[in-house]
């Protein structure tokens, strides 16, 4: 098989590239479109999705990117592209609600890794802000993202939580998503907001993931915990598109959707595959547990198909991707946590 060879410039034009589905799709979406939390690790590529989407339908709808603009190199990427970009810490109550009315929302703003010590600040954007969100959009459509560890850790054997498995979230972090999904419940009740909860496992941009994570302990000769067996994973171009497409999807009550990959990798096989393709050898440590947090996404992949890119596809680029230099956005995804402490 031919080797990919990489560059920034690849990786985006591939995460930005619209399907046929998509486009139709697209089309289908009455008004514009504005991501909240938009400058995180799939927030500038889904915008770019979106834009070029609506580009290629040949159709006039505007794509907002409201975040802090900390991330200079993805405010000026989308700026570039035609997206409107608007700087604005949505903790703010006062610039949060003066922010345009816009009839279709994706939701993506969130905090994770830091929660311990600092609980209070993930509840305050976790639970706090959307339902300050919640109100100032009651009128569109929203997609919220959300994440796929609110179930419990399950044996290997049942093949993942589906949507109608009870939530147990573990720790504060898993609590404080679950909270995140109530207040946007509490909007749809109450004001009769169209919401999707989009519970996300994982997804894969070659700068981060969970294939990066392995790949970089193999390089560094650092031991690879196997407590934790398997994982489910998604491209993330896929992924993003899932989340645009979710928008006519959004209903009252709610629809709830786990998105993820359809496969359920083992972690060993994929770090031997790994080291095959960049040429050491992965140390192990720990026998190989008989659970995870795992989620059948097979709602997910009878609406909207199945991914782009397949999860040995994934990881052959995740290796050319490191052995070309490709550049990381430095933010492990700590997927070997099991007791939900972050």
């Amino acid at each position: 098989m031919q080797r990919e060879i990489w560059t920034e410039e690849k990786l985006n034009n591939l995460l930005s590239n619209p399907s046929d589905a998509l486009i139709e799709d697209i089309k289908k979406i009455k008004g514009d479109i504005m991501v909240l939390g938009a400058g995180g690790k799939m927030g500038p590529s889904l915008c770019l999705l979106a834009k070029n989407a609506i580009d290629k339908a040949g159709i006039s709808k505007k794509v907002y990117a409201v975040s802090r603009g900390t991330d200079k190199i993805s405010t000026e990427l989308m700026q570039k592209n035609g997206i409107e970009v608007i700087a604005c810490d949505l903790l703010d109550k006062e610039k949060l609600y003066a922010l345009p009315e816009v009839e279709n929302i994706i939701y993506m703003a969130g905090k994770k890794f830091g929660t311990d010590g600092n609980e209070w600040q993930t509840w305050g954007m976790n639970s706090v802000l959307p339902a300050f969100v919640a109100d100032k959009f009651k009128n569109s459509n929203i997609v919220v993202f959300s994440s796929g560890n609110i179930y419990p850790i399950v044996p290997l054997h049942t093949g993942g939580c589906t949507e109608s498995d009870k939530v147990m979230p573990n720790g504060e972090y898993a609590m404080s998503c679950l909270a995140r999904e109530r207040s946007f419940e509490y909007a749809a009740n109450t004001y009769g907001t169209k919401v999707f909860i989009y519970r996300l496992n994982f997804a894969v941009d070659l700068r981060y993931g969970v294939i990066f994570d392995v790949a970089n302990k193999i390089l560094k000769g650092e031991p690879i915990n196997l407590s934790t067996p398997c994982f489910n994973f998604i491209w993330q171009g896929s992924a993003n598109e899932y989340a645009i497409r979710g928008l006519l999807y959004a209903s009252n009550p709610v629809t709830v959707m786990n998105v993820t990959g359809p496969e359920t990798v083992s972690i060993k096989k994929m770090a031997l595959k790994l080291g095959e393709y960049l040429g050491k050898s992965p140390i192990f440590e720990n026998e190989c547990g008989n659970d995870a947090y795992l989620n059948d996404a097979s709602k997910c992949m009878e609406l909207f198909g199945y991914p782009s890119v397949s999860a040995q596809t994934l990881i052959r680029w995740q290796a050319e991707w490191l052995l070309d230099g490709g550049r990381t956005l430095d933010k492990p995804t700590h997927f070997e946590e099991r007791k939900g402490s972050y």
